[in-house]
């Protein structure tokens, strides 16, 4: 079966590290006899380049790359396909596919992450009238939209006004965001934490939505078993189209 390489950005926080981890394990129990790995653009070791590396090796023919990352920004749009091109540079062979990001794709929001972000709010509490999801953030204007199609979504399915609010990069803060939904009359606010992973800028949003006096906080998706088949199906997606060997925007 073909390998899946998992690409998340890397934190120096520890905590980053075992979440992907434990995605890879979730991942590899969801589809079993496939070799699924870790890898990381930045401050964690393994990365990509070696872990492609490693399979063509190991005498793989070819390989599935997964970011791990719920927006198109720079990341996705520009350090993965540059992954795979300084790996064909260092003389790897075989194919790799690149499968679109966990976020929203193509205008669609994906059914397993609104399912995922609803469980992890669930686990948070209940009786919510509105909800605050809360993102890294980015200055990318159109990785930002993103963000807010997927609350858009979350929202509808909970039947509750929702709103953004961001650790960095853009507004609001998640006080403002708090602060604005109490404005349009909600008491009872949730914070869905639209991270794949615990780290400085979840605990920013998060820390500064719960000061405002939002009701509960969801835990990052982590090793959710809905992610895992949201991983799956960015897969079987990329698998189906010939040639793909670049990450796709959303």
């Amino acid at each position: 079966m073909t390998p899946i390489v998992l690409v998340a950005h890397g934190s120096r926080d520890p905590r980053a590290a075992r979440a992907t981890r434990a995605l890879v394990r979730a991942v590899a129990a969801a589809r079993p006899g496939v070799d699924v790995r870790a890898s990381y653009l930045d401050h964690t070791l393994p990365r990509p380049g070696q872990v492609l590396s490693a399979l063509e090796a190991a005498g793989h023919d070819r390989v599935t790359m997964v970011p791990l990352l719920l927006t198109a920004a720079y990341h996705g749009r520009v350090d993965v396909p540059d992954v795979v091109r300084a790996a064909r540079a260092s003389g790897l062979r075989i194919p790799v596919a690149v499968t679109d990001v966990l976020g929203p794709a193509g205008g669609e929001v994906p059914e397993w992450l609104l399912v995922g972000l609803t469980r992890r709010l669930a686990e948070a509490g209940s009786g919510f009238d509105a909800v605050v999801v809360a993102a890294a953030g980015t200055r990318d204007a159109a990785a930002r939209e993103t963000v807010v199609r997927a609350a858009d979504a979350l929202g509808a399915r909970l039947g509750v006004p929702a709103a953004v609010a961001y650790a960095s990069a853009a507004a609001p803060t998640g006080a403002e965001a708090v602060a604005e939904l109490r404005a349009r009359g909600a008491r009872r606010i949730g914070v869905a934490g639209y991270f794949l992973a615990p780290g400085l800028l979840y605990d920013t949003v998060t820390g500064s939505a719960r000061a405002a006096g939002a009701a509960a906080v969801a835990e990052p998706l982590e090793d959710a078993w809905e992610l895992a088949h949201l991983v799956l199906s960015r897969v079987d997606a990329a698998l189906s189209v010939p040639g793909l060997t670049t990450a796709r925007a959303a």
